[in-house]
Formats: structure tokens, C-alpha cells, sequence
């Protein structure tokens, strides 16, 4: 049994959002994800979905959507993005519920995978507006929306932390972190959320939310401070989950 990763699937069987317009590799990606996750992704792997699932308003927008990833190959493990609108993080336990058996949604709790706890926040990150110079060095920042971030950052904090402290609570020693958004920002070399991977001594970080080639290297990757870092958007992996375990 292996743990593989992927983020970003961008679906919209029922919302009429066609995500070509943000390149070639966009174009059919629900076809090239249904291909590719069952050729790397068998029934007795676990398959964790680190976000922006679907493009559904609300939960009856994004059925075909889910639909979609229950029928995927493997157990599937689902953590919220910041498109997800359909998630209402006060209500994850009723989503797990519903789809009890089929899919698990990853918020305010932990998932086990053989020995280990997986842990998992939406997460959040400063991501600017930033101003250049005409050599396109970074000079200052938006420092109004930095602040609203720090909010933001703070509240997810708040979430992985009792996350980590209830697999601790259950005997968990073990732990792989998932985030939403990338653990740091251009800006930073560490944060909140890689001094808390540090603390709990994860195996790894993974995360997603970086679109574009301009987008893929704005946090960490490989290893840092003995921890190591997967970016695994949709785009980046070109549809292809990635092996974390």
C-alpha cells in the first residue's frame, strides 16, 4: 500500500469553468487525471487530495465533481482549498458522514495511514500584491492585506494544531502534514507552519495552490531542516499523483 498525493483538481462537470485558458496543459485535465491516477493509484492506496476539488458553489454544484473523485481508484483523502466553497469548515463532520465509506474530509481531525497520522489545514500564506522595481527586485508590499493575513494564518494555525494535538492525544508519534496553500511565501525562508512540521518531527510536508510555471518555485521544496517538501498542484505534476510513502 503506498500514499500518493495530488491537488488542485479544478473540476466542473456542473459549474461551466473550463480551466484552458490558463494553458495547454489545462486542456481536457479531467480526462488526463482519470487516466493517470488509475495507472499509478491501485485499490489498496491512499490518495490524498490537497484541495480546490471543484468549482461548485455549494454542495449540490459539486456533486458530479466528488462524484468523480469517489469513483477514482483507492481510498481518497480530501483537504479543503480555497476554492472549495462547497466546504464549510464548521460542518466537515457532516461531510464525512455523508459520504461515509466512500470519501474523508480532512479538517479539524486526523486520518490514519498504517503508522502514521495524517494531519491537515487549508493553510494560508501572505501572497501580496507585491511591488517591483524595474529590475523586478521586490520593494515593498501591500501591508494592509499582510496584516488580514496574519488573521488568516493565525486561525489556520489554530486548526492543524488541534489536528496534531488530538493524533497525539490517540498515540500517534508519527505524522505527515498536508496544507492547501504553500507553507511559506516569497518572502519567507520559514514560517508558522514549518516551525509547528519541526515540532512535531514530520516525515513531510505536501502541499499545493502554486499554478503556472512562475508559481511553481515561490516556496519550499525537497528537503529543508530534515523535513521534506512536495509541491504537488495539478499543473506542476502534470496530472500524475506523486508517491509521498
Amino acid at each position: 500500500m503506498s500514499l500518493y498525493a495530488l491537488g488542485d483538481l479544478h473540476l466542473s462537470f456542473q459549474s461551466n469553468k473550463p480551466m484552458d485558458k490558463f494553458g495547454s496543459v489545462w486542456k481536457k485535465h479531467d480526462e488526463k487525471i482519470l487516466k493517470y491516477v488509475n495507472q499509478i493509484v491501485g485499490p489498496e492506496d491512499t490518495l490524498v487530495l490537497t484541495g480546490d476539488h471543484s468549482w461548485g458553489r455549494n454542495l449540490m454544484e459539486a456533486g458530479k465533481d466528488l462524484n468523480f473523485i469517489e469513483n477514482l481508484p483507492g481510498r481518497k483523502i480530501l483537504l479543503r482549498g480555497n476554492h472549495d466553497m462547497f466546504w464549510d469548515a464548521k460542518k466537515t463532520e457532516k461531510l464525512n458522514q455523508l459520504y461515509e465509506g466512500r470519501l474523508e474530509f480532512l479538517q479539524n481531525n486526523f486520518a490514519s495511514y498504517e503508522d502514521y497520522a495524517l494531519v491537515g489545514s487549508k493553510g494560508y500564506t501572505f501572497e501580496g500584491p507585491f511591488y517591483l522595481n524595474s529590475r523586478g527586485q521586490i520593494t515593498g508590499w501591500d501591508e494592509e492585506r499582510e496584516e488580514e493575513a496574519k488573521k488568516l494564518v493565525k486561525r489556520e494555525m489554530e486548526r492543524l494544531r488541534k489536528s496534531f494535538q488530538m493524533a497525539s492525544d490517540a498515540g500517534y508519534q508519527k505524522f505527515i502534514m498536508f496544507l492547501h496553500y504553500p507553507p511559506t511565501n516569497i518572502l519567507e525562508e520559514s514560517s508558522c507552519f514549518t516551525e509547528i512540521a519541526e515540532e512535531y518531527g514530520v516525515k513531510a510536508v505536501v502541499y499545493s495552490h502554486c499554478h503556472g510555471e512562475s508559481r511553481f518555485h515561490d516556496s519550499i521544496e525537497g528537503e529543508y531542516h530534515g523535513i521534506e517538501y512536495h509541491l504537488v498542484s495539478g499543473d506542476y505534476l502534470r496530472f500524475r499523483p506523486k508517491r509521498i510513502l
